[in-house]
Order: structure tokens, then sequence, then C-alpha cells
């Protein structure tokens, strides 16, 4: 008679603890992550400044009337920034036109190499069969990127409709700016977009895997991550929104170390306080793309767990048993 045996049920983000031990135990895992983070984003921010000197040189920060703040009323100094803001607009705008989709498209080129990689040595382990398909990665991170790029969208929408009812309000009406109503819309929607992408995000992230561990087309795995059963897909939902919580955890402790030496600011100097302010930067990025890889191994061992043998017998068929009634002749 045969015996159904049912998954064990997993503890979801209880296990975050062992599947970071896992990942600090392979340090070459979190040095993949960090290679094509960083091999992106330290040549992005040496042109991106580079470009911004070149503005300013030839519009100087004088002519924009910055050095004319009001420090001592914060309305009026917002309405002489965005004066300032104006004025550098259309050309720092007329750089962005070309310089986001260069840069848009060397990220997808550089995640889905590091990405198929890393998942590659992030199963070696494991048993799984994970071939190198960087370009099938390379499309899925395309997904990943224009999906972050329409909820910054909408947070960036949602904030010019807090600041004209809140602060410009209507022109026929003169009143003071709602400054409680504005932070409070402020906070809600800045946190409702941020619970909203970590609920939301994890179908993309989800897609590589189901691509690579599948055998599946872009088109499918981008469909499969969407139907992926109640139970699955809460266990991937609920391991993205706590690494979303982590991240901001991560931002304010770095935040309190920058902070830390700054009422020793005169005796510690300025080179020390900018050692210390890159150091944190420097933790915060690091230790942000070691939860990636974590976040990446979590999608795996669920996968394992509730699709693994289902998924092996549909995409790998193994071959059927032989008929007893045959016998040689």
């Amino acid at each position: 008679m045969a015996v159904t045996r049912s998954n064990p049920p997993l503890r979801g983000t209880q296990l975050l603890v062992e599947h970071l031990g896992a990942v600090l135990r392979r340090p070459s895992l979190i040095a993949i992550e960090v290679a094509w983070r960083w091999l992106f984003g330290i040549p992005f921010l040496l042109f991106s400044g580079s470009r911004a000197q070149q503005i300013l040189a030839a519009h100087p920060l004088e002519a924009s009337g910055v050095s004319s703040l009001d420090a001592q009323n914060p309305w009026i100094a917002a309405s002489q920034i965005a004066t300032v803001v104006a004025y550098y607009s259309p050309h720092v705008l007329a750089e962005l036109r070309w310089l986001l989709p260069a840069a848009a498209l060397a990220w997808i080129v550089l995640s889905g190499l590091g990405r198929s990689l890393l998942l590659s040595r992030l199963s070696s382990r494991s048993g799984t069969r994970l071939p190198f398909r960087p370009v099938t990665v390379m499309l899925l991170q395309a997904e990943w990127l224009l999906l972050l790029l329409l909820t910054i969208w909408g947070w960036l929408g949602s904030m010019q409709w807090v600041a004209a009812v809140h602060v410009a309000g209507p022109v026929a009406v003169q009143r003071e700016p709602d400054l409680i109503g504005f932070a409070i819309w402020a906070i809600f929607l800045s946190l409702g977009f941020f619970t909203l992408w970590a609920l939301v995000s994890w179908t993309a992230s989800v897609a590589p895997l189901l691509a690579l561990l599948e055998k599946r087309s872009m088109l499918s795995a981008l469909a499969q991550s969407l139907s992926l059963g109640k139970l699955f897909s809460g266990k991937l939902a609920e391991i993205n929104l706590v690494l979303g919580i982590v991240k901001l955890a991560l931002l304010v402790l770095a935040m309190v170390f920058s902070a830390a030496p700054l009422p020793f600011g005169d005796e510690l100097g300025p080179g020390a306080l900018r050692f210390v302010w890159g150091a944190s930067a420097i933790f915060f990025l690091v230790a942000d793309d070691a939860f990636q890889v974590v976040r990446l191994k979590a999608f795996l061992e669920f996968w394992k767990a509730y699709r693994g043998p289902m998924a092996k017998s549909a995409i790998w068929p193994e071959p059927a048993p032989p008929d007893p009634s045959y016998t040689r002749r």
C-alpha cells in the first residue's frame, strides 16, 4: 500500500538565521553579489559625478541663487530650493535622457551574468541542476527593473499630489501650508509603497529561479511565478517583506554609525568624519548584498520543499518502468 507523506511544516522567517549562517560559511557567494553590483555602481557614480561637475562648471551655483537661501524660514527656503531645481532641471534632464537607458542596459547585462553565476554556485551543493543561462536571467532582470521603476513613478506621483494639496493648495485660496498633513501623508504613502514593493517584487525575484530550475522560458517563468499556490507564495512574500524591513534596519544602523562621531567633530577632524561616513556606507552596501544572497537561498529552499519533486517530474520526466507482463523469448 502506498504511503503518502506530506511536506513538514516550515517555519518561514525563523529559518532566516539558518540561511544566513549557510551564506556566511560560503563568502564567495557574497563576493559574487558584491562584485557585479560594484562593477556597475562604482563606474556609474564616477561618471555621473564627472557629468555633474561639467554642468556646474557651465552653470555655477552662484547663478542659481543657492547662496541666498533663507535658513530661518523653511517655507521660503523650500521655494528658493524649487527655483534652484528648476534652474538645473533642463540640463540634468538632457543628461538623463541618454545616461539612464545606457545605465539600465549595463545593469541588466551585469546583473544577468552575476545572478546566473551566483545561482549556479548557490545550488551546487543542493543536488539541483541549474544551467548557466545569462540571457534568460538578463531578460527577467529587465522585468524586475521595470517593476521597480513603475513603483518609484507611482511614489513620486503620490508625493506630488500630497505637496499640491497640503503645501501649494488651490490658487484661489490663500492659506498657510499644512505641514502636519503633508508629513502624515508623506510617511503613510512612503511606507505604503515600500510595503507594496515588498509584497509584489518577489514574483520578479523568484522568476529567474523558476527559469533555471525548471528550464522555463522568460514568459513561462513570469506566468508561473504568479501561480505558485497560496502556501508557497505566502512564504515568498513573507521572506521578502521581512528582508525589506531588515534593509530599513541596516539603513538606520548605518545612519547611527555615521552620526555617532558628530559631537566629537572638532577633536576628530573632517578626515576622520569622512572615513566614518565612508565606512558606514560600505557597511550598509555589503550587508545589503549579503541579505540579497540570503533571500535567494531562502527562495531556493522553499522551491525544493514545495515544488521541487513536482517540477522535476513535470520538466525532467523519468523513464517509465518496464511492463511486468513483458517476457523475453
